[in-house]
C-alpha cells in the first residue's frame, strides 16, 4: 500500500483504493482533531497546574465497585500519580494530534493513542466511544497512512532502517 501516489493517473487507475485511502486519511484527521481538542480543553481548564485530574479520579472511584480492576487501578496508580498523569495525557494529546496532522511517526503515535485510550478504560472511563478509537489506533499502526500523506514517506526514504517512519 506504500505505492500510493497523489497523481491523476494513479487515482484514475486505482479509484477504489484511492477512495479508501482518502476516507482513511479523513478519519486520521478527525482522530487528530479529537486529540487536539482534548489538549486544548485540558490546557484552558488548567489541568496542568491544578488538581482537576485528581478530582475526576476521586469522583469516579466513588462510582465504581470496590475491589474492581478499575477501582484498584485508580486507588493504587491513578490517584497517587494524578498530576504526572495529567501532564502525560495533556502533552501526549498535543503530540499525538500534531504528529497525526503532519503524518509524522504516525504508527508510533497511533500506539501512544491506543495506550492512552486503554488507560482511560482501565480507569473506569470506558464507554462506547472508546472502541472506535481503539480500532482506529490499531488500523493506523498497521497501515502506512503517513506515507500516503505526510512526512513519514520522505523520512523513511532518508532513514530506511528507522522504525519511527515505517
Amino acid at each position: 500500500m506504500t505505492d500510493f501516489e497523489w497523481s491523476s493517473g494513479y487515482l484514475k487507475k486505482n479509484p477504489i483504493k484511492s477512495i479508501g485511502i482518502f476516507f482513511f486519511l479523513v478519519g486520521r484527521y478527525l482522530f487528530a482533531a479529537f486529540f487536539l481538542y482534548g489538549f486544548w480543553h485540558k490546557l484552558v481548564k488548567g489541568w496542568l497546574w491544578t488538581d482537576i485530574m485528581h478530582g475526576h479520579f476521586t469522583e469516579r472511584l466513588g462510582e465504581l465497585v470496590s475491589g474492581s480492576f478499575q477501582a484498584v487501578y485508580l486507588e493504587q496508580f491513578a490517584i497517587p500519580l494524578a498530576m504526572p498523569i495529567a501532564w502525560i495525557v495533556t502533552v501526549g494529546e498535543l503530540i499525538i494530534g500534531i504528529c497525526l496532522v503532519l503524518g509524522l511517526t504516525v504508527r508510533v503515535n497511533a500506539a501512544f493513542a491506543l495506550f492512552l485510550v486503554l488507560n482511560f478504560a482501565a480507569g473506569g472511563y470506558y464507554n462506547l466511544t472508546l472502541p472506535p478509537f481503539m480500532v482506529y489506533s490499531v488500523l493506523m499502526m498497521l497501515l502506512p497512512s503517513g506515507h500516503w500523506l505526510g512526512m513519514d514517506r520522505k523520512l523513511h526514504e532518508k532513514y530506511p532502517n528507522s522504525l519511527w517512519f515505517r
